[in-house]
């Protein structure tokens, strides 16, 4: 029988969720030597290699992913254990670490955080972040809670080591400037838009998705003549009459009035899914989970009318 060192295991999950020996050696705060003379004396403890050379880097063998996902489960039997005695001692406290996108912020921020006054013994600490669909997931490495989003249909690779915390799905409608000819229309076809000079986000970010996928379905490739993660920007662009684009409608909606205008895409489902994504043993703490309800009631809120 093998006698697992939770410690070691600790760095091999940290290597599955990172991909390279540097980047583990930064997380925990040792050298690159180090860290590889942890996973050679878990090999030696399990009997197989676990991480094979590729180029200058490693990546895990068969039965190294194997066992980063069995230890991902030791992970969180021992943050179970910790959150019941947490609970035991009457409170939910400590510090949760939550990152989120700009478009995301705007809409959810101001209510969690009055939520989160009923909460008094819960650290907030806010990260602004705003990457490309696929990198939403290694982020929680090094967060408790990343607010990711994507387009409508599959998530990305990636995530399956991942609780996935659905929060909302926000419809995607085009802006158009107030003087536009589709303006006094609220609803509009792919065609009738898809060859319009555009303001979008950069190429890999969902919404840009949406976007490539209008091109594809209409054999037209979009003239995209500025890019930026900065949906104001984007909106400002718009109502200056310099192109369209393809905007969150709760996000963008409560600042649309008087500057341009937002139409429906018709015939089609154009969205983005907000989601909280958290590894399984950060979810089962207790501050952690306060602040994943706190994030799906607000979600709730925003997305019901009067709500």
């Amino acid at each position: 029988m093998v006698g697992f060192d939770v410690q070691l295991l600790a760095v091999l999950r940290e290597l599955a969720g990172r991909g390279s020996v540097t980047a583990v050696a930064t997380a925990v705060h040792r050298t690159p030597s180090a860290v590889s003379q942890q996973l050679r004396t878990l090999e030696r403890q399990v009997g197989v290699p676990l991480v094979e050379r590729v180029g200058r880097g490693v990546r895990l063998t068969e039965h190294g992913r194997v066992l980063a996902r069995l230890a991902d489960g030791v992970a969180t039997a021992v943050a179970e254990l910790d959150a019941a005695w947490q609970e035991h001692l009457g409170g939910t406290v400590g510090s949760v670490d939550l990152a989120v996108f700009p478009s995301a912020a705007e809409l959810l921020l101001p209510g969690l955080l009055t939520r989160m006054r009923d909460h008094p013994a819960i650290d907030l600490v806010l990260v602004d972040v705003d990457v490309d669909e696929d990198a939403f997931g290694p982020l929680t490495a090094d967060h408790d809670v990343v607010i990711g989003h994507r387009p409508d249909g599959a998530p990305p690779a990636g995530r399956e080591r991942l609780e996935t915390v659905p929060l909302l799905r926000e419809p995607l409608d085009v802006a158009l400037p107030l003087g536009h000819p589709l303006a006094d229309r609220d609803r509009v076809r792919i065609d009738e838009v898809v060859g319009e000079p555009w303001i979008g986000v950069p190429e890999g970010y969902p919404i840009d998705r949406v976007l490539t996928a209008m091109a594809a379905a209409t054999d037209t490739p979009p003239d995209v003549g500025f890019r930026t993660i900065h949906l104001p920007v984007i909106e400002n662009l718009v109502a200056a009459g310099h192109g369209v684009a393809l905007v969150p409608r709760y996000t963008s909606g409560t600042r649309a009035a008087g500057r341009f205008h937002l139409a429906e895409l018709g015939a089609v489902r154009a969205g983005r899914r907000i989601e909280a994504l958290v590894r399984p043993d950060r979810a089962v703490r207790p501050a952690v989970r306060t602040v994943l309800e706190a994030l799906v009631a607000e979600a709730r809120d925003v997305t019901t009318p009067g709500g």
